[in-house]
């Protein structure tokens, strides 16, 4: 959990992390949000027919107000720690180069020069910016299966850069928002001019869309000129949406509102496939897989330790010096923001962060401004557990029940929040959960290490069940064996073939 500042860049093509130490954020509203659905918002159907990539262009005769500018040194070291800083591997980063290399050779524009940054962020994530800077982080590196992959998703990055997709989308916000001010102001009717700049912001949201179906279709054709299996984005786009089922933990993906700026992800994958099978039948092209794991292995997987770490039902953060074990059935995720749990049918869910509070306000009091609903008459209760001050709460919403407490270790106070679906009480949970807080010794903290990749050899009578179960995650080895590796659910494994492995 971190309480970092968001950096504007171009399009994100995998999914959207950090630094500082994690477990800010008091707001009443992020609450029932992290809480995943604890609030509803409007969104709309996106699992119908593949949309036809759009031609975007802005009118010639449209006033400039924007460029395609360097990046300066500062902009980017901003950005750079933002994501954890940068992840030094230097077998990883040759890799990378070569390939964008090799793409922007292929590109529309193979004059234009690219510098590429690997991130130290778990999150799957690359994007790009105007000036040519390319990101990708180690998270992106470790789900990928093969050269093309990763080739595929650096290929959509450029095909932003070299359609000027920045350019444009700024130009019209821009525009977008001088009509809507000059109908609120000049022709003074606040109200058209109000609802003009709703109509943008679902206009620019779709014109991003259209933007990223463009930049798929054009990585695709790229992917194949630069002589990559052009099969390579469904392949990574299909690993992106199982990564996404599985740490939504009911199976199926999250899909963005009628306000992402992304399309649901399996109507890019149809897209892509669909572009690849014009170009020629799967095999067509080089992934360079032994090439591509021999680079990753040994790379860092998921959390850094001092940004805190999930092992299995507990969570430890050696930076803030803290530990708690969650309850059973209970997966818990290590967020920027938060910490976040939910049990495999989502029934119950859970919150823990840092607010911001001083020593002299009492916690009852932290509890009320930073919790949106009504907390139940006579149900606060102030109390010491485990030597801390910690006062707890109950709240009933329509449709969940929730229990809370504020905590106060030193200087700083965390919230906990458990939640219940329908009128049952989890107090007994909760409890189990708030009494589990305790610090951690240095010696604790430093015995901590992060996972890491590791290639391995199959070898005869090895099984997809057995190398799993050599895998260091916290639930559903197999499944998680099963989307590193990029095979479907029935597959085998084959002797002689290198297998990802997560280890600690």
């Amino acid at each position: 959990m971190t309480g970092d500042r968001q950096h504007e860049s171009e399009r994100r093509s995998a999914g959207g992390h950090r630094r500082t130490r994690r477990v800010r954020t008091g707001t009443r509203v992020g609450v029932l949000l992290a809480l995943a659905g604890v609030l509803a918002a409007c969104a709309a159907d996106q699992t119908g027919s593949v949309l036809t990539p759009a031609v975007i262009k802005v009118p010639e005769q449209a006033p400039k107000t924007t460029g395609r500018t360097r990046s300066d040194e500062a902009d980017h070291a901003k950005l750079v720690a933002s994501f954890g800083g940068e992840y030094r591997s230097p077998a990883a980063h040759r890799m990378i180069t070569d390939i964008t290399d090799r793409l922007v050779r292929a590109s529309d524009r193979p004059e234009e020069s690219y510098a590429v940054t690997l991130l130290d962020s778990p999150v799957v994530n690359a994007f790009a910016l105007p000036s040519g800077r390319l990101y990708v982080t180690r998270g992106l590196l470790s789900l990928a299966s093969d050269s093309s992959e990763v080739a595929a998703v650096l290929a959509h990055e450029i095909a932003h850069v070299t359609l000027r997709h920045a350019t444009a989308r700024s130009e019209m916000a821009l525009r977008s928002q001088l009509v809507s001010r000059v109908v609120a102001d000049v022709l003074n009717d606040p109200v058209t001019g109000a609802q003009l700049e709703n109509q943008s912001k679902f206009t620019l949201a779709r014109f991003s869309r259209e933007q990223e179906l463009e930049a798929d279709t054009n990585g695709v054709r790229v992917l194949a000129q630069a002589g990559y299996d052009p099969f390579g984005a469904g392949r990574f786009l299909d690993a992106l949406q199982r990564t996404m089922a599985l740490k939504s933990g009911n199976g199926s993906a999250a899909e963005p509102d009628m306000l992402a700026t992304h399309p649901a992800t399996a109507e890019r994958i149809a897209l892509v496939t669909r572009a690849a099978r014009r170009i020629g039948a799967p095999g067509l092209g080089a992934d360079d897989r032994a090439r591509y794991l021999a680079a990753i292995d040994g790379l860092a997987y998921g959390d850094n330790p001092g940004e805190g770490l999930v092992r299995g039902r507990r969570f430890l953060h050696p930076g803030l010096g803290i530990a708690f074990e969650v309850p059973d059935a209970f997966a818990i995720e290590n967020t920027r923001n938060a910490v976040l749990g939910t049990t495999p049918e989502g029934s119950r869910r859970l919150l823990f962060d840092q607010v911001e509070a001083s020593g002299d306000r009492s916690l009852e009091d932290v509890l009320r401004a930073t919790w949106n609903d009504a907390i139940e008459t006579g149900s606060v209760e102030n109390r010491i557990i485990g030597g801390r001050s910690t006062a707890t709460a109950l709240s009933r919403g329509k449709d969940w029940t929730f229990r809370l407490a504020a905590i106060r270790m030193g200087e700083t106070t965390y919230r906990m929040i458990m939640a219940a679906k329908g009128a049952t009480d989890p107090e007994p949970a909760f409890r189990r959960w708030l009494e589990s807080l305790r610090p951690i010794e240095p010696e604790e903290a430093a015995a901590l290490k992060p996972a890491h990749l590791r290639i391995v050899t199959a070898a005869p009578g090895d099984t997809v069940e057995g190398l799993a179960r050599r895998m260091s995650v916290p639930d559903r080895a197999v499944d998680r064996f099963l989307v590193l590796n990029g095979l479907q659910r029935g597959a085998a494994v084959r002797p002689g073939q290198s297998y990802k492995l997560v280890v600690e």
